[in-house]
């Protein structure tokens, strides 16, 4: 299975370490646990959440890796929570972070979920018929792998890009809630 991560490009794509700060799916201390997005646009929907950026001219100024990474088959739990704790604010990733912990004592994998940051239909790609069209609607999902990774292998697709520019329309902002 080949997933999608935006980074920093000055560091590696994966935490290393427990130091990583806490996000919907691990509470502090618990990491590392590898963030991946089933498309490029949900791996730079999460970016633009988790950020906070709504303005079209601020993507501009973004500069980050995007990576594409093999994780092979892993045995992925998928999560199953009300619709407001899997896509909600700050104030959802506690009960997150809970069903996290219950799903780690029963896959060696990791977990699968919807994408809080994508808004449903919104992962849909392209394709080319009678030129670059857009593709059917499907929703966006996301995998998180927990525990130190050294055997995943990584392409960096973009060294130093910014989100398409269409994108702030496809993001399900914190205050859209």
């Amino acid at each position: 299975m080949i997933v999608f991560r935006q980074a920093d490009p000055r560091y590696p794509f994966l935490w290393e370490s427990s130091d990583q700060p806490a996000g919907r799916w691990h509470g502090s201390g618990e990491g590392p646990a590898h963030y991946f997005a089933d498309t490029p646009d949900g791996a730079w929907a999460e970016l633009l959440r988790h950020e906070e950026i709504t303005d079209p001219e601020d993507l501009a100024t973004i500069r980050r890796a995007l990576w594409a990474v093999d994780i092979g088959c892993p045995d992925l739990a998928t999560v199953e929570l009300p619709a407001a704790e899997l896509t909600g604010g700050l104030e959802s990733w506690p009960a997150c972070q809970r069903a996290a912990r219950r799903l780690r004592t029963q896959t060696t994998g990791g977990l699968t979920a919807v994408s809080a940051a994508l808004r449903p239909g919104s992962a849909r790609g392209w394709r080319v018929a009678g030129g670059q069209q857009p593709g059917g609607p499907r929703d966006g999902r996301v995998i998180v792998l927990f525990g130190a990774a050294p055997e995943l292998v990584g392409w960096r697709c973009v060294d130093q890009g910014s989100p398409p520019t269409g994108m702030l329309a496809s993001v399900r902002h914190y205050r859209d809630r």
